[in-house]
């Protein structure tokens, strides 16, 4: 996914004058191909994300397109104050390109786990927030990037991911995309936990229940009409996040819910505790440590739906 979008900023910058690449400390040889053609509009600044947040926000006020490329908890920790103030409050159109988004980087511990990503951009006025499902859908995605006039926070996986998207789906930002259509239950979730999602309702249709499956790859404008219309059809709601349960779709989903008066149905949010994560160890393990393999997923939704209230009895919001 990593290498698509990047493949992706150097196909924009043939055709688009206006796009320009900044990398922080981004690994020897990356985009080496758009150096050399586009040495004018390819920087690498090192280690140093406040001043090339900074940097971005300068040449999109002269009119470029910047593609900045780091590790997720950098670009968002460490250089917070800049995106708010530098991109958000003047509505520039900066494309944060951050690699690792949730527990891709669990040999390395805490310090390099993405994991309130989402809420913390989400909480700005005027970023968008994107959570492509595999490398397919990050190319359609990307096409899109330089007509929109906002920023954009682009939660990358680790490469590699299943491909569950197809070319017929489309792609808008905003829009959501239904992968499976709705039964008892909706599973509404984003990013690579999609193909987890998808795994877990053949174990569940296999016990004889049915889900349908959303997946919200814009976190942030949430297409809410389209979870209204769904979820009116169902008993109850799920969401399923590679993400801390504050903050980020559940939390988004919750919201929606809330605020147009929807909220009469239970609701269950999996994602990960409110803690730091001091396992290491591989971003699958972790995975199913907190629950969200495909295995975790359905076993958490069967004991959701045995409960005598659970999903006879709204409204009621559950947190696991």
């Amino acid at each position: 996914m990593r290498k698509t979008s990047l493949d992706m900023v150097h196909a924009l910058a043939k055709r688009d004058p206006r796009v320009v690449y900044i990398g922080s400390d981004p690994g020897s040889g990356t985009l080496d191909s758009m150096k050399k053609e586009f040495p004018q509009r390819f920087f690498i600044e090192g280690i140093s994300e406040a001043h090339v947040v900074g940097m971005s926000a300068g040449m999109a006020m002269e009119g470029l397109i910047p593609y900045v490329n780091t590790i997720a908890t950098f670009l968002t920790r460490r250089c917070y104050e800049q995106v708010a103030v530098d991109l958000c409050l003047h509505d520039l159109p900066v494309r944060l390109i951050a690699n690792g988004g949730g527990l891709v980087y669990a040999p390395l511990g805490p310090t390099h786990l993405a994991v309130e990503d989402i809420a913390i951009m989400r909480a700005l006025p005027n970023m968008t927030v994107v959570c492509p499902t595999d490398a397919d859908e990050m190319r359609r995605f990307m096409e899109q990037t330089t007509e929109w006039p906002h920023p954009i926070y682009i939660r990358l996986g680790k490469g590699g991911d299943p491909i569950t998207s197809r070319a017929e789906e489309g792609f808008e930002i905003g829009k959501a995309i239904l992968k499976r259509e709705p039964g008892r239950l909706l599973i509404a979730t984003t990013g690579i936990m999609v193909h987890h999602v998808l795994g877990a309702t053949k174990l569940l249709a296999a016990a004889g229940i049915h889900c349908g499956v959303v997946h919200f790859h814009t976190v942030k404008p949430l297409d809410e009409e389209a979870l209204l219309d769904l979820a009116s059809r169902v008993d109850a709601v799920v969401t399923v996040e590679e993400h801390t349960l504050i903050g980020g779709l559940g939390s988004a989903v919750v919201d929606c819910l809330s605020d147009r008066l929807a909220l009469g149905k239970p609701v269950l949010r999996l994602g990960l505790p409110d803690r730091f994560t001091h396992n290491y160890g591989s971003q699958e393990g972790l995975l199913k440590h907190y629950g969200l393999s495909a295995e975790g997923i359905a076993a958490a939704v069967s004991r959701f739906v045995a409960r005598p209230s659970a999903v006879q009895q709204p409204p009621s919001l559950v947190r696991v």
